[in-house]
């Protein structure tokens, strides 16, 4: 394991309040393997050093390594150890991630086109989903999503105006300055790290509309997917954003597994 992958796993550890420490450990392995600081088809390290590395009991560890192979991030060979798979799955929508990333992967890079950015009265929907009073103020930013020269998804994002306190950071009004190149989470993410969660994401059929098939280059009752994500922070409701999806994006995989 490179010296990279060292400091990344050796981060401080912090579970989700109501989540189990082995999905944190989980979590860090799985963004290890994604981010390819260990690389695939590489070995990992024995649960010994990866519970001294993370500063976690080797039964925890254990139990991460068990979730990742069943997720197939990883392989066990009998007598040697475990590996990071060579083909790693497709992520879909069961994780909190920005959209790009979920209408992106492997040869295809989506491109933000921002049409929005805008602070204003919350509305009766978006409200409870930041976890403020209706009236009150939060940002929305809205934008189209391109992915080979084609839009497949508007999307619209909501989060709180009012002062909060994300990662270390001091509580202050939230500003996030728009580059114009990534949605509202990829920023909250650059900008504080991954410290938002848990989630929830909604799925409904509908028709795009008229205002909305402009910008997709669809025909106002083409049906469209609708993501509406829920996220919280604190365990509170924090960031709330609505994806029309069009069909030409193509599937979207849901990973499931059974519970005993």
């Amino acid at each position: 394991m490179h010296d990279d992958a060292a400091r990344f796993l050796s981060q401080p550890i912090t579970a989700q309040p109501g989540s189990p420490l082995r999905v944190a450990v989980y979590s860090r392995i799985a963004e290890a393997i994604r981010n390819n600081l260990l690389q695939p088809g590489s070995m990992l390290p024995s649960e010994t050093e990866l519970g001294t590395d993370m500063k976690v009991s080797r039964t925890v560890v254990r139990e991460a390594l068990m979730l990742l192979e069943e997720d197939g991030l990883i392989r066990a060979r009998r007598g040697v150890g475990r590996f990071v798979s060579d083909t790693l799955p497709r992520i879909g929508i069961e994780r909190i991630r920005p959209f790009e990333e979920v209408l992106g992967g492997p040869g295809k890079q989506v491109e933000i086109k921002r049409t929005q950015v805008v602070r204003q009265p919350a509305s009766e929907f978006a409200a409870p989903g930041v976890g403020v009073e209706p009236g009150s103020d939060v940002w929305l930013w809205e934008s189209v999503l391109i992915r080979d020269g084609e839009p497949v998804a508007h999307l619209q994002e909501n989060v709180s105006a009012q002062p909060v306190r994300l990662g270390k950071a001091a509580a202050a009004p939230l500003e996030i300055d728009d580059d114009g190149g990534s949605t509202l989470l990829a920023g909250l993410n650059n900008r504080f790290g991954r410290v938002l969660g848990p989630g929830e994401c909604q799925i409904s059929l509908s028709q795009v509309g008229p205002s909305r098939a402009k910008l997709l280059d669809l025909r106002a009752p083409d049906p469209v997917l609708v993501l509406t994500q829920y996220v919280r922070h604190a365990n509170r409701p924090f960031y709330l954003a609505k994806c029309l999806i069009a069909a030409r994006a193509g599937h979207l995989s849901v990973m499931q597994s059974l519970q005993s």
